[in-house]
């Protein structure tokens, strides 16, 4: 019987320990949390008919778990749900923990005035490169917004 056992990735792995330590603290918020993002790797991997999720994969799919956080905060700011607002950014506070580190925006603004040397000083241009470089390291709409700022 041939099975399609993957390996876990370090960012799974550091979740599966996690989801342990609070399952032993009974910190539900953080096994929940925990839980559907797995659950995420999980069903992306069904989606490509079970062939395995790259690191990068698994990034994006927090990354989009964090944004979903960050949309809601807003839906509950305006409705003054203060118990859904501090739960939503508590759960993207542990979400968070796992992205690789972000760039500062010194750093994006450096990244940008070197393609700029490099590429000339057209938005079209620049943009796609600057979004390829920072992908997974830095917000597109703050990357952006450094690029229309050195490119005007």
């Amino acid at each position: 019987m041939s099975e399609t056992k993957t390996t876990a990735s370090p960012i799974e792995k550091r979740m599966r320990e996690d989801l342990k330590i609070a399952s032993r603290e009974r910190d539900q918020l953080r096994m929940d949390t925990i839980r559907m993002a797995l659950d995420a790797f999980h069903l992306e991997e069904i989606a490509r008919m079970r062939q395995a999720i790259t690191e990068e994969d698994r990034v994006k799919i927090l990354d989009k778990q964090i944004r979903q956080r960050e949309e809601a905060l807003e839906i509950y700011r305006g409705a003054r749900r203060q118990d859904m607002i501090d739960k939503e950014e508590r759960q993207a506070e542990i979400l968070r923990a796992y992205m690789p580190a972000r760039l500062s925006d010194d750093e994006i603004r450096a990244l940008v005035s070197q393609l700029i040397a490099t590429h000339g000083k057209d938005f079209r241009t620049i943009m796609p490169l600057a979004s390829r470089e920072t992908k997974g390291h830095a917000d597109g709409k703050h990357v952006q917004e450094i690029v229309r700022e050195l490119t005007a």
